[in-house]
């Protein structure tokens, strides 16, 4: 295949659904293509780069461990430095897309584009939406207008900032959104095009995580017992998805100082879709009063990213200052 582009993108595969088909035997969607076969689907991509195939998995993404995540980022690293590479895309699997492309945006500093990507439907499906994807992914990483935009999600031909992006669907082609603030751009005949720029991003420089870490949703009349059998089974962190504006029912609150005074820090997200933490109420339980014990707040985060960046965080120190300033630095820090 004659190459028509100076361009060159390295695709790491890492398996999900769009290197699935249907196995008749059990008709369930398994993972079978390769990284040749997913290749040959995106017809004319040597138009617009030279493609390099690495293969780091062929997995369904709830099987990547965030072990794996860390793995998977010293690859991009090398990758990405590398003189000759335009760009990066990783394809994944949607269930855990989110999280590993926060991870990637945590810890790689570059000016070169990171993009992850998906599917939605297996190819065994009508409509597979596997190869568009990754064929807008390729067109967004060898943009020059995707450089220094930290790592970027494509899917469905819009272009979201992995660190804002979460999955709201579990079917529709259209599934990653940005619910707070909207996606960056769209790729469009082939082309990215950018509407708007992340104001400030965040950098933990490991190569380690801290995997014990539990994420809680709270709801009414909940009390200690799963924060003590967290402290009793040597969590070293727990994210709470409190409710509102970043409230807990006060039986919750004995299990909050136990965790706390034992350095296991509390970090408040909000279960609401949208819509940051903070401390407007001054009730036994309300924010103003979990702030006051340290409970760390985390903004607009939703729990699972939260709970990847703590787990950051903690391989990296269990100060907890330090960790509250990589949560709270800009949202909290005139209060």
């Amino acid at each position: 295949m004659k190459i028509l582009s100076s361009n060159k993108v390295a695709v790491i595969f890492t398996g999900g659904t769009i290197s699935m088909k249907i196995d008749p035997r059990i008709h369930a969607a398994i993972p079978a293509l390769s990284s040749e076969e997913i290749m040959a689907m995106v017809t004319n991509i040597e138009k617009f780069a030279e493609i390099e195939n690495i293969n780091f998995s062929n997995l369904p993404s709830p099987h990547i461990t965030p072990e794996m995540m860390m793995d998977l980022t010293k690859l991009v690293k090398e990758t990405i430095e590398r003189d000759d590479i335009t760009g990066v895309v990783v394809t994944h699997g949607t269930d855990t897309l989110e999280e590993t492309a926060y991870i990637l945006d945590l810890t790689i500093k570059s000016k070169k584009p990171i993009v992850v990507v998906g599917a939605m439907r297996n190819s065994s499906e009508l409509g597979y939406d596997g190869s568009s994807n990754l064929a807008a992914a390729i067109c967004t990483a060898i943009s020059e207008k995707s450089k220094n935009k930290g790592v970027l999600v494509v899917m469905n031909n819009e272009v979201n900032a992995a660190s804002e992006i979460t999955k709201i669907n579990t079917l529709t082609l259209d599934t990653f959104k940005s619910p707070e603030f909207g996606p960056l751009g769209i790729v469009d005949n082939d082309e990215v095009i950018f509407y708007r720029d992340i104001v400030s991003r965040d950098f933990i420089d490991t190569e380690t995580i801290e995997t014990k870490v539990a994420l809680l949703k709270s709801g009414p009349g909940m009390n200690s017992d799963i924060i003590e059998f967290c402290i009793e089974s040597g969590y070293k962190g727990i994210v709470i998805e409190a409710l509102g504006r970043g409230n807990l029912p006060p039986e919750m609150i004995y299990g909050i100082k136990k965790s706390i005074e034992k350095n296991i820090p509390i970090v408040l997200v909000s279960r609401c879709p949208t819509g940051r933490v903070l401390d407007t109420y001054g009730y036994e339980g309300g924010g103003k009063h979990l702030r006051k014990i340290g409970v760390i707040f985390a903004g607009n985060l939703p729990g699972q990213k939260a709970r990847i960046k703590l787990m950051l965080a903690l391989s990296i120190s269990n100060n907890m200052d330090t960790i509250r300033n990589l949560f709270e630095k800009d949202e909290y820090n005139s209060l």
